[in-house]
């Protein structure tokens, strides 16, 4: 066109007023995919109305690690000079194989879960799954954090573990009403409170500096766990049924 890069960025900014953002990566939706999470999510949202969806636990697994949290894209230093920033802040160690620790965690609209941490070398496989996080951890917190008063669901993804015939018939016979793994939509990280939210929160917090040892990991991923108020949990909660009309508007596709 004969025209210089600097004059066509200018043009972009100054006379079209546009601006320019980053491609984003998400996780690939097959048709069928899309079809099931248009129907779960029209089946969730007239299940659950605003008063039930204050009565559900949601629940993840999350791997942590070791590790300083590094932005590639957005992480920036200033300096007169690359050569005049210490070597500790102008880099971010990585390991082969740094350490680490898996995570269980729960919340509802009345209070949080204990941190679950799965011992190391451990898989979870649905025996494991059921007696140290459903039989240990859940019914016991449930009945604190709700009392008397009748908790209505438990949320679980479609991971092997959850959707074990020993997990589901579990859940059927110790709790009032769950989400079976057949009734959640799959590929759905937008949808879970812990995954659109919580989890990315802690992690921020949790890995702005590098850990020595994983025990310092899990010492300071309960020390901000215990920090996340209330009231703002409640806030990611309420977002769900919204969430969830936009995954039927967008028929089923993704809508962040």
């Amino acid at each position: 066109m004969g025209v210089s890069e600097r004059s066509i960025r200018r043009i972009l900014k100054e006379d079209l007023g546009l601006t320019p953002y980053k491609r984003r990566k998400v996780h690939g939706l097959s048709m069928q995919q899309r079809r099931a999470r248009l129907e779960r999510s029209n089946a969730l949202l007239q299940r659950y109305d605003f008063g039930d969806v204050e009565r559900i636990v949601f629940s993840d697994e999350k791997l942590f690690v070791v590790e300083e949290h590094l932005n590639a894209q957005n992480d920036r230093v200033y300096a007169a000079s690359f050569e005049a920033i210490p070597e500790r802040v102008r880099t971010v160690q990585r390991f082969q194989k740094p350490g680490s620790a898996m995570v269980w965690g729960a919340v509802s609209n009345r209070g949080k879960f204990p941190l679950v941490f799965v011992e190391s070398g451990v898989k979870i496989n649905a025996a494991y799954y059921k007696e140290k996080i459903l039989e240990g951890c859940l019914k016991v917190e449930a009945q604190r954090v709700f009392g008397q008063g009748q908790w209505t669901s438990f949320q679980q993804d479609s991971a092997p573990a959850h959707k074990a015939k020993v997990v589901q018939d579990w859940c059927r016979a110790q709790i009032p009403d769950f989400i079976s793994s057949s009734e959640w939509p799959s590929s759905s990280p937008d949808l879970n409170p812990l995954d659109y939210s919580i989890w990315g929160i802690l992690e921020a917090r949790v890995n702005a500096v590098q850990h020595r040892s994983v025990d310092s990991l899990k010492k300071r991923l309960r020390a901000e766990w215990r920090k996340l108020s209330l009231k703002t949990i409640r806030t990611w909660i309420a977002s769900w049924r919204r969430r969830l009309r936009a995954v039927v508007n967008k028929r089923g596709g993704r809508f962040e």
